[in-house]
């Protein structure tokens, strides 16, 4: 054997040893967020205060009747629904006369709002009265029983927000399907406490929060531009938690294509690297580790030895959770489990160059 055969064994030793590193801590995650998923969630209470249920709405969504009909339903006495709009001539407007809901027209007077936080803010400015408040998307469709389980941990004083995680369901075609498992990862990250944060497709608190300069920070921060990530902030700011409740998981139906799945996927990540920027370096690790996982695993079975099909075990792992998730196993099912990785890393690498982002018509600039 001569020198160079005798390099090429060593890089070729320390290159297994490096991956067999990487797939003793991608498994070491693994087996971890399968205990932390056991974390017990938001118990049942019956706190019910008076609640008033803000739907920020723009334009249409997929379903929107049907969605705005659901969250008028609710099985839960004491609360009122608003529907907030930028003008009379909003597309959504006739969709909520038709559910029989009233509607504001936005007028917060905050400087570096979303258009949404300033259709959150209008609301909160406007009506005082209520002992809770529920942001919820127009684009949810939600079950009788989703206001109750909402609000009922608020009744912990100990808890700041009470939030939950949607179902993106798919109505047809390769990208909607992709986007279902994409919101699998907002699934893992409200399993444990340590990465929980509201979502404010359905979000609860009550009204204490707004007191303190609560509002202000909500509706004119640096965090403005999005109200997950500043309300979220001013919870954690305050040393207070979140409950994820688990039972009130609403529908979200999506018709999505590659263009319009690609602007919201990287606007989503965005904002999440706008509130926590050690989310883009983490993110950018674990999901080239991933990458380099799944090819070692294949190139080391074919090239040196099948027990090197091992390394394929964390995708078989996510597949069987993604089936788990999905409450269904077809064959595209594992394709996109393969896929998403280079997906989110791409969501990454794009969304962290990102200056500005376009939402619903309207241009914003992140916070750097």
């Amino acid at each position: 054997m001569t020198i160079y055969d005798g390099d090429l064994l060593l890089a070729a030793a320390l290159f297994i040893g490096f991956v067999t590193l990487v797939f003793l801590g991608i498994t070491a995650i693994d087996v971890s967020g399968y205990f932390k998923r056991r974390e017990p969630h938001a118990a049942a209470s019956s706190y019910a205060p008076k609640t008033l249920v803000i739907i920020p709405c723009r334009g249409t969504d997929v379903t929107l009747g049907d969605n705005l009909a659901s969250l008028a339903s609710q099985d839960y006495g004491g609360y009122k629904v608003i529907a907030v709009v930028d003008s009379d001539g909003d597309a959504a407007v006739p969709f909520i006369k038709k559910a029989k809901l009233d509607y504001i027209i936005a007028s917060s007077k905050c400087t570096r709002c979303s258009g949404k936080v300033r259709a959150v803010s209008t609301a909160l400015e406007r009506f005082k009265d209520y002992d809770a408040y529920v942001i919820a998307d127009s684009d949810i469709l939600v079950k009788k029983d989703w206001l109750s389980l909402l609000i009922a941990p608020l009744g912990d004083k100990s808890i700041g927000l009470s939030t939950t995680f949607p179902f993106f369901n798919p109505l047809g075609g390769f990208w909607t399907n992709v986007k279902m498992v994409w919101g699998f990862v907002g699934d893992g990250l409200m399993e444990t406490k340590a990465t929980r944060f509201g979502w404010g497709g359905s979000l609860a608190f009550r009204k204490d929060l707004l007191d303190d300069g609560g509002l202000d920070f909500f509706r004119d921060s640096e965090y403005s531009v999005s109200d997950d990530v500043a309300i979220t902030k001013l919870v954690k700011g305050r040393k207070l938690g979140l409950a994820y409740v688990r039972g009130a998981k609403p529908l979200v139906n999506s018709d999505d294509d590659f263009a319009r799945l690609s602007e919201w996927s990287n606007r989503q990540t965005a904002f999440s690297i706008m509130g926590y920027r050690a989310n883009l370096y983490y993110g950018i690790a674990f999901y080239s580790a991933e990458i380099l996982l799944f090819a070692s695993g294949i190139a080391l079975a074919l090239l040196v030895s099948p027990i090197f099909i091992l390394f394929l075990l964390h995708f078989a792992q996510s597949l069987a959770r993604n089936c788990s998730r999905a409450k269904r196993a077809y064959a595209s099912l594992a394709l996109i489990t393969i896929f998403m990785p280079f997906f989110y890393l791409a969501n990454l690498l794009v969304a962290s160059g990102k200056k500005t982002v376009v939402w619903r018509g309207r241009q914003y600039t992140l916070k750097s």
